[in-house]
């Protein structure tokens, strides 16, 4: 497959065209010297774009924390003292007519408005497990729709639409087992919103610009946690009801939004033989290339392909192709990893002697400079190196946060486990951009997904491992270094990609990859 370095006809296309042999053009011209041509200067609506699919992540984030409070154990007073003492007295001992909900109200919380107060704690946190065992069989299901079935921009949109409707029905609830069915249909529904997303995104932006444009939706999702505190806080004296209601609603209007204004991949667009539409996506991103690109509609191969003539692609094809299984695999194995430093740390870190909300607030805040740092990495560095470091380094911060905590030097020790949440975000934007890279256009949606199904897998392992620093404090921060390190080193067996243009088949990826590998030898 011909790369973005390659000569374009854009010297040849001109206002005089009668010199030129159409039976030639098509020999120098392909589709991904057009897209990397035409989207070469990142202008406004390039970045409108961008940020209009990266927000859905913003309302993806309210929905995974938003269980932070409306599943919260709510505060409650006496009324009768002489049989009921806050400090002392257990709730569960004391007639109903001795207590009260702080404010009076009865549904603050799903706690209170089920009479869950009493309950075991499998019940009470049955319904956010119920979440995220939606999102891990969500994933799974999900990713055996094949890459050519809807499209980018609808995937994105069914996805956030199935999520929002969902979770507005969450308000008619009448008991906790309503309440979890539907939270395990919200986290089926929106399992792969993330994968959506940065699949659109990747394919609508060139080679230029793609750590920077990828990097917009991660800011999105950590900008939606944020503001579900401002959210929650305004809604404190409220049901727990108006809090869904509050997120939903606008998500609901952004869907309309999305449905009227974001474009299609023209990579997928191209996939499906639909040049000419394809085109058209191009040039309502550039509009300072649109002369180019409009002489290119009397030049390009716009007869359509039958369905039975467009080459199928699938999952299965990873099982099938060498290369691509064993990618697929050290990609899962290094996320794995990743997944457990991610989402163990913030975890753990009641381990150390530190307080638990400045804590987690610092961990929130220091995701926000990776989405700086980690473009600046991916244009100055190579993609393996970068991993490898991050890693590396990621791992000796839990080894000696571990060493310093035992030793007491809990404020050092702290530094040192915000540096290894921050090598486990940076690694995980360094993976993203990496991923989109390896595989192309035919099965990148089903690569992400899997990629993201090794980061959630790793996270449900976090609570076991976090448990073991009870016995032996922040052992968990050594076990998560480790891992992090250790998994870390399989990126080694991967293949460079900096300053690749992306593939659109499986065939055209073998070949760049064998050409790749010829120049080598």
């Amino acid at each position: 497959m011909s790369g973005p370095s390659e000569p374009l006809l854009l010297s040849h296309i001109g206002a005089d065209d009668s010199n030129v042999d159409h039976k030639t053009r098509p020999e120098a011209l392909t589709f991904d010297s057009i897209v990397e041509h035409s989207l070469s200067d990142f202008g406004f609506w390039q970045l409108f774009q961008v940020i209009l699919v990266g927000v859905a992540l913003f309302f993806d984030a309210q929905q995974i924390f938003i269980t932070v409070y409306t599943d919260a154990y709510p505060t409650w007073h006496c009324l009768n003292h002489t049989i009921c003492d806050h400090s002392t007295s257990d709730i569960c001992r004391l007639p109903r007519s001795a207590w009260e909900w702080d404010g009076g109200s009865k549904d603050k919380t799903v706690i209170s408005d089920f009479g869950l107060e009493c309950s075991s704690s499998l019940l009470r946190g049955m319904p956010t497990s119920a979440f995220y065992i939606g999102g891990i069989v969500g994933g799974f299901v999900l990713a055996l729709i094949p890459d050519d079935s809807l499209g980018r921009k609808k995937l994105v949109l069914f996805s956030t639409f199935a999520m929002s409707i969902t979770s507005i029905s969450v308000i008619f609830s009448t008991n906790v087992w309503i309440y979890t069915t539907l939270k395990f249909i919200i986290g089926f529904s929106r399992s792969q919103t993330w994968s959506y997303a940065l699949v659109l995104i990747s394919e609508r932006v060139s080679t230029r610009w793609r750590p920077r444009a990828t990097m917009i939706p991660f800011t999105f999702f950590v900008l939606g946690f944020m503001s579900l505190s401002g959210i929650a806080y305004l809604a404190q004296h409220s049901s727990w009801r108006f809090l869904y209601l509050y997120t939903v609603v606008p998500a609901i209007f952004y869907c309309i939004f999305l449905c009227i204004f974001a474009l299609e991949s023209p990579r997928w667009l191209h996939m499906q033989g639909n040049d000419e539409e394809a085109i058209n996506v191009l040039k309502s991103m550039s509009s300072k290339n649109k002369p180019y690109l409009e002489s290119l509609v009397s030049v390009l191969p716009l007869e359509q392909e039958t369905s039975e003539e467009l080459p199928r692609y699938s999952i299965k094809d990873f099982f099938f192709r060498k290369w691509a299984f064993r990618r697929i695999v050290v990609v899962m194995i290094i996320l794995f990893g990743l997944g457990i430093s991610y989402y163990g740390v913030p975890l753990a870190a009641r381990d150390i002697d530190v307080n638990i909300y400045l804590s987690e607030t610092l961990n929130a805040v220091v995701e926000l400079p990776s989405f700086v740092i980690t473009p600046i990495l991916l244009e100055r560095f190579n993609r393996r190196s970068s991993v490898l470091v991050n890693t590396l380094l990621g791992g000796a911060s839990g080894v000696l946060c571990f060493v310093l905590s035992v030793l007491g030097k809990t404020g050092i020790a702290f530094a040192f486990e915000l540096s290894t949440f921050f090598c486990a975000r940076i690694g995980f934007n360094l993976m993203a951009v990496y991923m989109v890279e390896m595989f192309p256009t035919c099965v990148r949606s089903s690569a992400t997904m899997m990629f993201r199904q090794a980061l959630v897998v790793g996270g449900a392992c976090c609570p076991l491992i976090a448990s073991i620093g009870r016995d032996l404090p922040s052992v968990s921060f050594a076990i998560f270094g480790v891992a992090m390190s250790g998994l870390g080193l399989f990126v080694l067996i991967l293949p460079e990609t900096k300053g690749s243009s992306l593939c659109d088949t499986m065939e055209e990826q073998e070949k760049r990859d064998q050409a790749i590998n010829s120049s080598r030898c």
